[in-house]
């Protein structure tokens, strides 16, 4: 079946993508500005420049804009409004500057108060939320392709924000780098000083202009802004809506560049549940950076410990699937779109969570970058020691991008997971490959974006024709309303050990509308209808095995707050035996199918508030019976030192014998404390009673050098009828960055 369809999918995409680039630009002129170049439209919003001029002066970096070089620099100022509305200039009067020298270049950044009144901001913790602090963001686009880069910010308290980006507008913030930042708070507005050095970015050497956005956010004024204008329905972060920084002479070229992060760490941990003796440890590793190039970086890594990374976020689960949690360790990070954006969300061929989770990292090492104007490249190797059943693993990932058109590209990627040493008493697979090509459309004004892809697994024990999946995503988006189509077929036996395919032998269909409507006055921004109907078919008999029909209706509040008004219908055929409470004591049968409905209602408070909160609460079918939850949580910030917060839910489910009415709490108190912007105290608790579990874990940080670290990290785990301790562990490690 999926033979015949592909066929008119490729079509469809290439429909897509003649609409896409047939359809013109918007493009706004501005008086005065300097005419581009042909050759150097690649943006709509080339006519906003800003030209960096080369000094050789001192520039001290203390928030305060007294150099000469900064009173002798260009502006980019009258930003434009992005939110509430994007039909002119912002109220709040920004003003960015740019300079630089041989080794980095400089931001000054002056953003002027039209209210007065304390400005919010979250805490001094690096990579803050963005929504809930005020702050300016720079995006780069080193290589002017409009789709990757870097974006470094500060809100207004000093807290600095960096990640690199992918797709076009997205960060990971996990992301870190060595640059500063400082800021300086008057009555009526502030001000802030950049430092980023060139080797702490890949870029093209020999260019002299790149892409560039400046965003800010104003919550007393409740106005987002960006120095080259944005429609509202995207983020100020889009790059195909960048404008350019022309540079008096080309950045530095880079050679050979090494950065060397050794680590030192002891640890002590006890397993009480299983009566076992205190184990302590003490051991090293190391990272390093070797630039090969300003664009193509090799990363190294001996002996990794990830154990300073954060805690994942505990949730109730109700699915019937494997749940989905983000990496955060640093190494997989920098160009991890090249390695982790192939497939979907639901289909991916490479999930680097699934090396060393379950079995200590020996070695690692990691090329990445560019290649020429169009091309990048990227090529990963892991080994992992045996521990348990887990024999010695060695991970390969090979990954190539091609750019097409304006900011597209097409994508090929190779994955094997290699058992080494194996015995012969081994019954396993000896190896698992996946190979992937996809193609993704992104028109110039990024109204259009789309995704067609296919991977082809291949495992000894299996020699089959569906071992393959396959998917199509396109999207429209507009400023009163956003279409999207989703396509996706898993075959029975594709096999992605090293990727995250949560479920497999099926075919997907799920189209999805939103409209908004933005009403002239009154307390309302924008109100509108989302609706989707998502539904999975057997392949072959084209069966129904599951539908989820919504329809919510959304309100978007002048003061940041939001209600929403949500519904659903639910179909599902069972095809595995299933508990509903997944705690595996009675199971619904396979092939058993069971209809309900449910609907509930969902707010967020006003966030520039030091108290806010949000919650949901809904009732209705669930499976063979009922259910009625609430979740949110609530948040207190005492600026600008940090915040205490709660979340929470519960979950009843009323359901007829042999299970009894079942109930569910989640609750996470966190306490996070910046007692300066280099030193850090966060305390998680979260007990979770369907796993029948209270987790403790306290982390201390101290940056006492720009991206070197100590971390004491204390982490509990109990029983919370009993309070009886299942493990304990502590942990210090200290990283230096050598460069």
């Amino acid at each position: 079946m999926i033979r015949n369809i592909l066929p008119g999918l490729v079509l469809l995409l290439l429909f897509f993508q003649t609409i896409a680039y047939a359809e013109k630009p918007l493009i706004r002129t501005v008086s005065g500005k300097e005419k581009a170049k042909q050759s150097e439209k690649k943006t709509i919003n080339q006519d906003y420049k800003i030209h960096a001029v080369k000094t050789s002066a001192h520039i001290k970096l203390d928030g305060i804009i007294d150099e000469k070089d900064w009173l002798k620099a260009e502006s980019a100022s009258n930003f434009y409004m992005v939110l509430p509305y994007d039909t002119g200039h912002s109220a709040a009067k920004s003003e960015v500057k740019m300079i630089y020298d041989d080794k980095a270049f400089y931001l000054a950044v002056t953003f002027h108060d039209t209210l007065p009144g304390k400005r919010p901001v979250e805490s001094l913790r690096r990579d803050f939320t963005f929504n809930n602090n005020d702050n300016f963001l720079v995006f780069l686009d080193p290589f002017n392709d409009q789709t990757t880069g870097y974006s470094f910010g500060v809100n207004a308290a000093g807290a600095g924000w960096d990640g690199t980006m992918s797709g076009g507008a997205a960060s990971n913030l996990v992301w870190d780098s060595k640059w500063e930042v400082k800021t300086k708070n008057y009555a009526d507005k502030w001000t802030a000083e950049f430092r980023i050095p060139f080797k702490s970015v890949r870029y093209k050497s020999g260019v002299n202009h790149w892409n560039i956005q400046f965003s800010r956010l104003d919550l007393k004024l409740n106005e987002k802004s960006a120095w080259a204008p944005v429609p509202r329905q995207f983020p100020t972060a889009s790059l195909a809506y960048a404008g350019q920084v022309f540079w008096q002479t080309p950045p530095p070229k880079s050679g050979l560049k090494l950065s060397l992060i050794p680590y030192i760490y002891g640890s002590a941990s006890r397993n009480f549940e299983k009566e076992a003796a205190t184990i302590y440890r003490k051991d090293f590793g190391m990272d390093a950076k070797l630039g090969l190039s300003s664009s193509l970086n090799l990363d190294l890594t001996y002996n990794p410990d990830f154990s300073q990374a954060e805690v994942d976020d505990q949730v109730t689960n109700l699915e019937r699937f494997e749940l989905y949690f983000p990496e955060k360790r640093q190494f997989f990070l920098e160009n991890s779109d090249l390695f982790s954006n192939f497939g979907t969300a639901s289909i991916r061929p490479f999930f680097s969570r699934r090396i060393g989770l379950d079995a200590p990292v020996s070695w690692g090492a990691r090329l990445s970058g560019r290649m020429g104007k169009d091309w990048r490249i990227g090529m990963m190797d892991m080994q992992t020691g045996a521990e348990g059943d887990y024999l010695t693993r060695n991970f390969l990932v090979t990954s190539i991008q091609k750019k097409v058109f304006s900011r597209s590209n097409i994508g090929a990627i190779f994955v094997n997971k290699q058992q080494l040493n194996i015995p012969d008493s081994w019954n396993g697979n000896s190896y698992n490959r996946v190979a992937g090509l996809e193609y993704n459309l992104a028109s110039s004004n990024n109204f259009w974006n789309a995704k067609l892809f296919g991977q082809k697994s291949f495992t000894p024990s299996t020699n089959s024709s569906e071992e393959f999946a396959q998917g199509l995503n396109v999207i429209y988006s507009r400023k009163n309303y956003l279409l999207e189509l989703i396509q996706m077929y898993v075959g029975r036996d594709f096999n992605a050990e090293t990727g995250y395919v949560p479920r497999k032998d099926y075919l997907r269909i799920n189209p999805k509308i939103t409209t908004k409507f933005y009403p002239k006055s009154g307390p309302i921004e924008y109100h509108g209808v989302f609706a989707e109907t998502d539904n999975f078919y057997l392949p072959g008999s084209n069966k129904l095995t599951d539908r989820e029909i919504s329809l919510d209706y959304i309100f978007q509040f002048k003061n940041r707050s939001h209600f929403e008004v949500k519904s659903n219908y639910w179909y599902v055929l069972l095809r595995k035996d299933f508990d509903p409470t997944n705690l595996g004591n009675y199971y619904l049968p396979a092939g058993s199918d069971y209809s309900w409905a449910d609907v509930s209602v969902l707010f967020n408070s006003d966030n520039r508030k030091p108290l806010k909160y949000d919650f949901q609460t809904g009732y209705g079918g669930y499976f063979n019976g009922r259910r009625w939850f609430f979740q949110g949580g609530i948040n207190y910030r005492f600026q600008p030192f940090g915040y205490i917060s709660l979340i929470y839910s519960h979950n009843q489910l009323i359901l007829p014998g042999p299970w009894t009415t079942t109930g569910f709490w989640l609750v996470g108190p966190k306490l996070d404390v910046t007692f300066t912007n280099t030193l850090f105290f966060t305390t998680y608790v979260q007990y979770n009673e369907q796993a029948n579990n209270l987790n403790i874990n306290a982390r201390l940080q101290w940056r006492y050098k720009p991206v070197s670290d100590i971390f004491l990290v204390y982490t509990d785990n109990y029983f919370p009828d009993s309070g009886n301790v299942k493990n304990r562990a502590l942990v210090i490690k200290m990283t230096y960055w050598f460069n």
